[in-house]
């Protein structure tokens, strides 16, 4: 298992996080395509038309509260590896730490900048 984290993680974690960010921007580019081009003439109900405004938006709020934990998750699984990598070769290097670290954070990071957009 440790092996199949070390050589896919980057590739796992950044591919759902890349498949999110495609959904939001699609999403996000329907939704304004709609807005411009909507008449309200065609809706007699208020409740067609909130249906017909508010579509897609569940989605759009769900990538948004959902990647910081991708993200985080990607962050958890990268210091397990960065530990596990320090119990196997016997030697405690403060670089080889900071290294693991900063390379574990950069999921979190990226789960965050999917995730803002989609909350504005």
């Amino acid at each position: 298992m440790i092996d199949f984290l070390q050589n896919g993680l980057d590739a796992i974690i950044f591919g759902v996080l890349g498949l999110m960010s495609l959904i939001l921007v699609w999403l996000g580019i329907e939704r304004h395509l709609f807005y411009r081009r909507v008449d309200l003439a065609q809706y007699t109900e208020p409740e067609s038309l909130n249906i017909a405004l508010t579509h897609n938006l569940t989605t759009l709020s769900s990538i948004g509260a959902n990647a910081p934990y991708v993200g985080l998750l990607g962050t958890v699984l990268g210091i397990l590896l960065t530990f596990h990598q320090l119990g196997t070769s016997g030697q405690i290097a403060a670089n080889q730490i900071m290294l693991g670290l900063a390379l574990a954070l950069k999921a979190t990071a990226l789960g965050l900048v999917v995730a803002i957009p989609a909350i504005l």
